[in-house]
């Protein structure tokens, strides 16, 4: 059976080791990511799957939901593999399903998010807290210093950013370290290209949100697909992990049967001229 060790480790924050293959926790709630799941067996049984199949690194928000994908990882997993590093990130609202999210970087809602998350997933501490995404109403730099406060106090153990440019990481880098990047980021959406550069140069973890995107547009990754007689998630996920060592891809589904499809890229070898080939395309 695969298993997430297969892929390697990665250190998150350099004291934080985990195996380089995590879950991404935003698809086991409702329609519009709003309100529980249609079939909550499903989603505990997903989660369980994800831990007996060595996945240390589950990523998620309190904007899940809002708050059922916290409460699902504590009612399925809690208490939690003593190995296991729990993401999760705050600074949007979800008024309600099917409309954007919108930015609140204020810093008293940071604190009230983060405190919530504490509370929801059980623990004292979040070993990772993302900034979700910058407020333009809102200085960033303010944002960033609440989440230091909230560091210091011994809530946070270290640092991300989701949804950032260079600058932006750099002006967060000038108040604290940042250990992570979560950005888009597949085969047919490279806009942080040099973001992952970045990441490999400075040891942070890249996490590539909506790593599976557009799939059909795609020739190449299907006929690498064929070649190997795998799918084509697969050979994407696969990619994701030759592309960088700084890689940590996140990949999520709400469906046992998808998890299955995506656990199974562990084992898919590419060659390095199939993995640069998915580079250049």
């Amino acid at each position: 059976m695969p298993n997430a060790s297969s892929a390697g480790t990665i250190d998150v924050g350099g004291d934080l080791t985990v195996n380089r293959f995590g879950y991404g926790a935003m698809r086991i709630t409702g329609p519009g990511i709003w309100g529980p799941p249609a079939d909550k067996d499903q989603a505990i049984a997903v989660l369980r799957r994800v831990v007996d199949a060595g996945v240390n690194f589950i990523d998620t928000a309190d904007s899940y939901g809002p708050s059922v994908s916290e409460e699902l990882i504590a009612q399925a997993l809690y208490p939690y593999p003593d190995d296991l590093v729990i993401a999760t990130k705050g600074g949007l609202l979800r008024p309600e399903p099917f409309v954007p999210w919108p930015a609140d970087g204020r810093p008293e809602h940071l604190r009230e998010v983060c405190e919530g998350s504490l509370r929801r997933l059980r623990i004292e501490q979040i070993p990772l807290y993302q900034f979700h995404r910058p407020d333009p109403n809102v200085p960033f730099e303010d944002s960033i210093g609440e989440l230091v406060k909230l560091k210091d106090e011994g809530k946070i153990r270290h640092i991300g950013l989701s949804n950032v440019d260079e600058e932006q990481i750099r002006a967060a880098q000038r108040l604290t370290p940042i250990v992570s990047i979560q950005n888009r980021y597949n085969v047919d959406d490279r806009a942080s290209e040099t973001i992952v550069d970045l990441c490999e140069q400075e040891s942070m973890v890249f996490l590539p949100w909506a790593p599976i995107q557009d799939l059909d547009k795609n020739q190449t990754i299907h006929e690498i697909a064929e070649r190997h007689n795998a799918s084509a998630r697969q050979v994407v996920l696969a990619w994701l992990l030759g592309r960088s060592s700084s890689m940590l891809p996140i990949p999520g589904t709400g469906d046992l049967a998808h998890l299955e499809d995506n656990l199974a890229a562990l084992d898919l070898e590419l060659s390095q001229a199939e993995i640069a080939s998915l580079t250049r395309a």
